[in-house]
């Protein structure tokens, strides 16, 4: 059964690190390179409420999966990878129940963000909303990444 956990552990891992980086770095880029800002936000807008839940979905997988592996709580390698864990998991929870509803809230008063001014307050506002969210998806990003050096030690119990 450990050699499945362990299989279904790096999956998730990997589905965490590659998700986030194809989305991040390729899709999202795309979108804004091929679009008008306001049409490109648009379709960001209706990809981001999935992509939260699946960030969200991933590191809670990644932490119950760790607990099913039943490695030794006294090594390093479980204890960075518990708090890498549980920091991944309280983030996401408060992107996607928190940041982003409040983003999304923001935008609906910006009428175009091609058209409005950029120093309006609510244009400020997302700007600032925005930057948050971006910050703390690299930094998630950066955790998975973490994740899965560790869990080359992790795994073998170092």
């Amino acid at each position: 059964m450990k050699p499945v956990l362990v299989s279904l552990y790096m999956l998730t891992l990997s589905l965490w690190t590659g998700g986030m980086a194809l989305f991040t770095f390729i899709v999202t880029p795309a979108i804004f390179r091929s679009y008008s800002r306001d049409i490109a936000g648009e379709i960001v807008g209706k990809l981001f409420p999935g992509y939260f839940l699946f960030c969200l979905a991933v590191s809670a997988a990644a932490l119950l999966l760790v607990f099913l592996l039943g490695a030794d709580p006294s090594t390093r390698a479980y204890r960075a990878t518990l708090v890498l864990l549980v920091a991944a998991l309280l983030v996401n929870t408060y992107i996607t129940y928190k940041l982003h509803p409040d983003a999304v809230q923001v935008k609906q008063q910006v009428a175009s963000f091609e058209r409005e001014a950029p120093d309006s307050p609510m244009r400020k506002e997302f700007r600032r909303l925005h930057a948050i969210s971006a910050v703390l998806n690299l930094l998630v990003l950066a955790d998975g990444a973490a994740l899965l050096v560790l869990s080359r030690n992790f795994v073998k119990g170092g």
